[in-house]
């Protein structure tokens, strides 16, 4: 997520820069809100990232307090990433309509609000009901921080700079979030939501000392928005339900046909609709294509591992929350390590390599774990899960390059947007599913395996399909 943004903003406006250089170096002297405006989008983005990652490791002390079952615990992860996902193309629009300050001053306060709700949530319902309202507050403040870099920062040069710091946020938030749930779990599992409310006045501080933002009309495609959020929503619950139902039970099978009903008023909107969310010519590119499936796959992968082993390794090793968080935290350094060498990697190798290597080094690793035996070192389990960490700079950064380099320059935005849905949904999937397996089968180890299992096949294949991503001209 953080490196599309980071792309997208560079390249969308590198044919004025040299006009606009020496302009840029005196906006920047002149407006020292800038600074103001990259620390607010900052901290944003890190309680943003940090609630898709952080509540993993409380889900076991969660569904002790509230004598929560697994299809229980599931939505509290999936209610946040799913109305993000839901969201997330459409709220662009709203940033456009009222103002990128204003729209960003909104969503953080409806997420600061919302965690404090689940941070005093009396029921397991009370709190999944407040995770969606997160997932709706974080869907606002996306689009909004990227149109605030790019106000506050004139000049591709200075905005790239810009949004690599701001991606920091979140590739700090998802390498800490395991181990500094852990740490608050120690204390209360209601401190991983109360910590977003001083966070959140920090920023909202910040944000006060930003220039205002302009506002233009900006077409909204309510009929497409709507089919999303019921296709969306309707397979999230009948993969949540099939755990506990059976996948032949009335109520999943009234879902999945919901899922396809939305998905046929969702294509006919996007054909015949006067706005589309997502253009018709924006998939012509093979490229195009295989991007958005590997974001998909590769959260299956990347998300769904913590949710199982998170509650295998407290609920069947013993390990406390805090120590959880430390076994993963092999995994996310990884990424965060190797990122910034992603981009040099792409150009000795090409990114085709990168995509394909980091897809079979997931798939490894996911293979690798699911065959350990039930007693194995926990140390193995976390230097396995580094092969999945891998997968993170590997494919992430080349696949996003090679979607916004097949793609019209007036698709970028829209490209990005569509591409992190994919990875949203995907991660919500993994959990629906996975969740599913682990309550259908006869015992946890089972289940553990055939998610695991699944998630590696899904990988190798992605690869096999990333070999046929076509040369770029940039």
């Amino acid at each position: 997520m953080e490196i599309d943004a980071m792309r997208l903003l560079s390249e969308q406006l590198a044919q004025d820069a040299a006009a606009r250089e020496s302009q840029g170096s005196k906006v920047q002297k002149d407006h020292p809100s800038a600074r103001a405006t990259l620390a607010a989008t900052l901290l944003g983005f890190f309680v943003i990232t940090l609630d898709a990652v952080v509540v993993n490791v409380a889900l076991p002390t969660m569904g002790h307090e509230f004598s929560a079952n697994v299809t229980d615990l599931q939505w509290v992860v999936d209610g946040y990433t799913l109305m993000f996902a839901a969201l997330l193309l459409s709220a662009g629009s709203l940033s456009d309509r009222i103002g990128a300050r204003r729209a960003f001053g909104i969503g953080l306060a409806v997420f600061m609000l919302a965690s404090a709700a689940c941070g005093l949530a009396p029921t397991l319902r009370g709190l999944v009901a407040a995770r969606f309202l997160q997932g709706i507050g974080a869907a606002v403040m996306m689009p909004s921080a990227m149109a605030l870099i790019r106000q506050a920062y004139v000049t591709p040069r200075e905005r790239g700079r810009a949004v690599a710091i701001w991606a920091m946020g979140g590739a700090v938030a998802a390498s800490s979030g395991p181990v500094l749930g852990g740490l608050l779990t120690l204390l209360s599992w209601r401190w991983i939501f109360f910590i977003n409310v001083p966070a959140g006045v920090v920023t909202l501080a910040c944000l006060a000392r930003t220039q205002a933002s302009a506002r233009r009309e900006a077409p909204f495609d309510g009929w497409g928005q709507l089919a999303a959020i019921v296709a969306m929503g309707a397979l999230t619950y009948g993969a949540i339900e099939a755990g506990e139902l059976g996948f032949t039970a009335l109520p999943v099978l009234v879902a999945l046909g919901n899922v396809v009903v939305a998905l046929v008023l969702f294509v006919l909107s996007q054909k015949h609709g006067e706005h589309p969310m997502i253009p018709p010519g924006l998939f012509q590119s093979v490229n195009a294509r295989i991007a958005v499936v590997v974001g998909f796959t590769f959260m299956v992968g990347y998300f769904g591992l913590p949710f199982v082993l998170s509650l295998y390794l407290q609920q069947y090793r013993g390990l406390s929350a805090f120590a959880t968080g430390s076994v993963f935290l092999p995994m996310m350094l990884t990424g965060l390590i190797l990122t910034p060498f992603s981009a040099r990697l792409v150009e000795k190798l090409g990114p085709r390599a990168l995509i394909v290597a980091g897809l079979l080094s997931m798939s490894l690793g996911l293979v690798a774990i699911a065959a350990l035996p039930s007693a194995a070192p926990v140390w193995q389990i976390s230097t396995l899960m580094v092969l999945v960490g891998l997968a993170g700079p590997l494919v992430s950064p080349p696949i996003t390059a090679v979607l916004l380099n097949s793609v019209q320059a007036s698709l970028a935005g829209t490209a990005s947007g569509v591409y992190n849905t994919s990875r949203q949904v995907g991660g919500a999937l993994a959990v629906a599913v996975f969740g599913a397996l682990l309550v259908q089968s006869h015992t946890f180890m089972e289940g553990l395996r055939m998610s695991l299992s699944l998630a590696a096949c899904i990988s190798f294949f992605t690869a096999m399909i990333s070999l046929r991503l076509q040369a770029t001209r940039h």
